[in-house]
C-alpha cells in the first residue's frame, strides 16, 4: 500500500512540475496597417518587396523553468506573404499601383529586420514580456534614394503565462505598429511620388 502511495505522489509532482514547463509556440501572425493614409499619388507604378532578413524565426522564449523548451518563432515563409500584402494595400491607400515588376518606377522595399519576445530568466511564473518589432524601409527613385528604420515596443504583464492566442495577438500588434510607422512617415510618400 505505501509503494502505490508513494508512486502516486510522486507521479502527481512530476505533473505539477511539467506544468512548470512551457511547450514552443509557432505564431501564425496578422499583421495590418492601422492608420488613415492620404493619397498623394494618382495611381502612378510601384514596385513593392518585403525581405525576411532577421537571422532567425525564434522571437525568444516564454521563460518558465525550462525556457529552453519554450521557444516563440514565426517562420518567414508565413509572415512575408502577409506583409507583402498589407504593404500594397497601404502602398494604394496612397494612391499608387504595386506593379512587381515596373521598369523604372520607384521601388520600396520592406525588411523586417528583428522581432524580440522577452521574458524574464529567472522565476517558473511568467508575469512579463517585452516585444519589438523593427522594419527597414528602402525607397529608391529615379533621383533618390532613402532608408529609415521603424521600430514599436510592448511590455505586457501577465497574471498567468500566454497561451498562443494572445501571443499571436501581441506579437501581431507590435509588427503592426511598426509596419503602420512607415506608412504614416511622409518621407515615404513624397518619394514614391518622385519618378
Amino acid at each position: 500500500m505505501l509503494p502505490r502511495l508513494l508512486f502516486g505522489l510522486l507521479a502527481a509532482a512530476s505533473l505539477a512540475l511539467v506544468g512548470c514547463a512551457h511547450s514552443p509556440q509557432h505564431l501564425s501572425l496578422q499583421p495590418m496597417v492601422t492608420a488613415q493614409l492620404n493619397p498623394i499619388g494618382q495611381g502612378q507604378p510601384v514596385v513593392v518587396r518585403v525581405v525576411d532578413g532577421r537571422s532567425s524565426p525564434v522571437l525568444g522564449t516564454r521563460g518558465g523553468l525550462y525556457p529552453e523548451t519554450s521557444a516563440i518563432s514565426v517562420a518567414g515563409q508565413d509572415i512575408v506573404p502577409k506583409l507583402q500584402g498589407q504593404a500594397e494595400a497601404a502602398v494604394r491607400l496612397l494612391g499608387f499601383t504595386p506593379t512587381p515588376n515596373a521598369y523604372n518606377a520607384p521601388q520600396l522595399t520592406l525588411t523586417l529586420t528583428d522581432m524580440k519576445y522577452q521574458s524574464p530568466r529567472d522565476g517558473s511564473y511568467v508575469t512579463e514580456a517585452n516585444i519589438s518589432a523593427s522594419i527597414r524601409a528602402d525607397v529608391q527613385n529615379s533621383v533618390r534614394r532613402y532608408s529609415g528604420r521603424y521600430a514599436a515596443t510592448l511590455n505586457q504583464r501577465f497574471g498567468m503565462a500566454p497561451n498562443q492566442q494572445t501571443n499571436t495577438k501581441l506579437v501581431s500588434d507590435v509588427l503592426s505598429d511598426a509596419l503602420t510607422r512607415v506608412f504614416k512617415d511622409p518621407t515615404i510618400g513624397q518619394l514614391l511620388n518622385n519618378q
